[in-house]
């Protein structure tokens, strides 16, 4: 009852990892899972003397991510020092952008409860990660890996415009595919390359007075992100309930608890004394840079799902299904250009094909059948000369074990071509409704389901051949005399 009382108002601050093969200041490799400490360099150690140097890269990545959002380009831009006291970044400050962000500005378009909704965006920016602190592997000393030192990111951050946990959610998922669309970020949240912060507070209902909010740091998923806001603004209401104050502070999430620990008051921004860094020069963005990005930009998911309702006749759903992940799409692309039954193959990728994949631990694009032979096999399919469940099963098993065997061969082989001899179907409906002579009383009086498990029978009787829908049309004539 109480929550009724009270709007949540969440802002959310996603740190992507960059796909580029060096770090943002010098050419140590960014790859992940490897040894401790071996992709460091004496730039990564901050030794005296060493210099850093710009990585064109990640520029041209946060270009492309800013015009996909629809952001401002900030085209005189510059890099700032963040002095931070990181354990695990050895300049113990880390080099960050500011007031001159590369992007201001932008939205991102999520499916909410009442429909679609803009996230709006505060800004993205260019900065450097930091180490990672291992805790667990001595029992007396805290680890350092430097690996992930330097590694490029972007940090998006949105406006304080959420208000409810699973438009968080519904916005990380949105996010998360465009960045790996655009191949900016691998957006595994479980390996670190995807992180993300929420800043919660609550208000009264109507009230467009912000709230003290509390920071939920590092957390590691998106089903996390979800279940630490809805526990804060709880607890928030709890508080606030109680007449105590809330207090503005830092916090992480146990996930395995279901609840948040305090891990320190909040540090503003004038505590981190940002100014210019002295090491690297202001750059420029060219209008002639920005025209290239936005020339280069492919179409976007909610483009393409756009053209597959409105030209390619799928649902919504379908649509939104093929183009979660963008090498699923291309895969459905190069099927559609060989055969153009848009809804069969819709229905075999998210079936038949997927299933195998999901089995076999596989992208959808890495089915092993040539694009070829699996349209032969829907098109056999959908004129009707084989079953869906024998299409599916035993022909498809049988040209995945002999891919160069046509469909149509092994259909012939294995008799499963569809009988569509009216006579011979006939005889079967026939056999049938004789052999269930209460079933057919039931139906006549009423129970018009069990025209299924008259179809089913004639299937038995026919092996499979009988071509199911005419099987429907003989039997629903058949059962009206």
């Amino acid at each position: 009852m109480t929550s009724n009382k009270y709007e949540a108002v969440i802002g959310l601050e996603v740190h992507a990892q960059l796909l580029t093969n060096s770090k943002l200041f010098c050419g140590d490799a960014t790859r992940f899972g490897a040894e401790a400490n071996t992709l460091v360099s004496p730039i990564t150690l901050a030794h005296p003397g060493t210099l850093p140097v710009m990585n064109e890269a990640v520029v041209n990545l946060a270009l492309t991510l800013g015009t996909a959002l629809e952001c401002e380009i900030v085209q005189d831009n510059f890099f700032a020092r963040k002095n931070y006291f990181y354990p695990d970044l050895p300049k113990a400050y880390q080099v960050s952008q500011h007031t001159a962000p590369i992007c201001r500005g932008g939205y991102l378009t999520i499916k909410s409860e009442g429909g679609n909704k803009k996230i709006n965006l505060n800004r993205i920016h260019m900065e450097e990660d930091a180490g990672k602190s291992i805790h667990d592997l001595e029992a007396e000393f805290t680890c350092i890996d430097l690996n992930r030192a330097g590694t490029p990111l972007l940090e998006i951050v949105t406006e304080p415009c959420i208000h409810t946990a699973q438009d968080a959610f519904s916005f990380l998922t949105e996010l998360r595919r465009l960045l790996r669309w655009l191949q900016v970020c691998d957006g595994n949240m479980e390996e670190g390359s995807m992180r993300c912060d929420a800043n919660i507070s609550i208000r009264p209902q109507g009230s467009n007075t912000l709230g003290t909010r509390v920071e939920v740091k590092n957390l590691n998923s998106i089903r996390n992100v979800k279940l630490a806001i809805e526990f804060e603004i709880n607890r928030l209401i709890e508080i606030t309930e109680k007449g105590e104050k809330i207090i503005q502070e830092t916090r992480s999430f146990d996930a395995s608890k279901g609840t948040s620990f305090s891990l320190r008051t909040k540090e503003e921004a004038e505590d981190y004394r940002y100014f210019p860094e002295p090491d690297l020069s202001p750059f420029y963005i060219s209008n002639e840079q920005l025209v290239n990005v936005k020339i280069s930009l492919p179409p976007l998911p909610l483009e393409i799902i756009n053209k597959y309702t409105s030209e390619y006749g799928l649902s919504l759903y379908d649509a939104e299904m093929i183009c979660s992940d963008k090498d699923d799409m291309l895969y459905f692309e190069s099927i559609v250009a060989h055969y153009t039954a848009y809804k069969a193959v819709a229905n075999w990728l998210q079936g038949p094909v997927r299933s195998y994949c999901n089995v076999h631990q596989l992208h959808l694009n890495q089915f092993p059948l040539p694009v070829p032979a699996l349209c032969s096999l829907i098109e056999l399919n959908e004129t009707g000369m084989v079953s869906f469940s024998n299409a599916s099963n035993k022909i498809l098993s049988a040209l995945l074990a002999s891919p160069a065997t046509t469909a149509l061969e092994i259909a012939t082989q294995l008799n499963l071509l569809q009988e569509k001899d009216s006579d011979a179907i006939h005889e079967w409906v026939n056999q049938v409704l004789e052999n269930l002579p209460d079933k057919v009383e039931a139906y006549k009086a009423g129970k018009k389901a069990l025209i299924g498990l008259f179809s089913g029978e004639v299937k038995k009787i026919s092996k499979g051949k009988a071509d199911m829908q005419l099987v429907q049309r003989i039997l629903v004539e058949k059962l009206s005399n």
